[in-house]
């Protein structure tokens, strides 16, 4: 993308092998971990040299017995193929949470920052999840400020978002990078913009979160606990990413 420097700090894309992969997660099952999370910068991408790909590796993840949870960190969505969301649909093992990079809302500035989809196509992968997981969490990455953002670009991201349904944002002002292609844009967006447009966003998200959080009022949901004590209180996540507390209890 015209505004990332991770290709220039990492070189070239590489990733593990379904085998390496797998072997790792086998040795994980034999720990007290229930939860794999899968990360990489650019997960939809995986096993590309080794003539392997993403969909593939889950359907193996799938069958390792031990790991009672895998979560996928995030996700391209031009590389989340409908496949890949029909699979998690029917899986015990793979949590219904995607957290799909959007950047922008605008169509104008996606191709400016030569992202490799429109906002037609997230739009297509957002209903078709929720057509086949109501109850899916799904998480957007959005950048504010970038070159070229008028008030009319912006607030069609915000449009766009807000009439999507989704579960939370990650809001990021955009933050010049040396040696990337937007730093030498021009039409740069004042500082004051960008923490404007940030604020916006964040405060949508957090009704995005509460109306998401009070749409799993009074169901059930089994919550892996995380192995920490906070005023005599502890916390855990649903399957779909909902922050659960509870009173503390070491045998959880």
């Amino acid at each position: 993308c015209s505004f990332c420097t991770i290709p220039l700090a990492r070189g070239k894309s590489r990733s593990q092998t379904i085998s390496e992969t797998l072997r790792t997660v086998q040795e994980v099952s034999k720990t007290e971990a229930k939860e794999v999370v899968l990360t990489g910068v650019n997960l939809g991408d995986f096993g590309v040299q080794n003539g392997e790909n993403f969909y593939d590796l889950l359907i193996e993840l799938d069958k390792i017995d031990g790991i009672d949870r895998y979560r996928i960190s995030s996700i391209e969505p031009n590389l989340l193929e409908d496949r890949i969301i029909d699979f998690v649909s029917k899986s015990n093992k793979i949590m219904p949470h995607f957290h799909i990079p959007l950047q922008s809302g605008s169509n104008t500035i996606l191709k400016s920052m030569r992202r490799k989809y429109e906002r037609e196509l997230y739009a297509d992968k957002v209903h078709k999840i929720k057509s086949l997981m109501p109850n899916c969490s799904i998480g957007v990455d959005v950048i504010v400020g970038y070159p070229g953002e008028t008030d009319e670009a912006f607030l069609e991201t915000y449009n766009f978002i807000k009439d999507l349904e989704v579960s939370y944002l990650h809001v990021f002002p955009y933050s010049e990078r040396a040696q990337t292609t937007a730093a030498k844009l021009k039409d740069k967006v004042h500082q004051y913009k960008r923490n404007e447009r940030t604020e916006m966003l964040r405060i949508l998200s957090e009704k995005k979160k509460q109306a998401f959080y009070n749409s799993q009022l009074n169901t059930e949901h089994f919550v892996l606990f995380e192995n920490e004590e906070k005023n005599g209180k502890m916390y855990g996540f649903t399957a779909n990413y909902v922050k659960v507390e509870t009173d503390y209890d070491p045998l959880l």
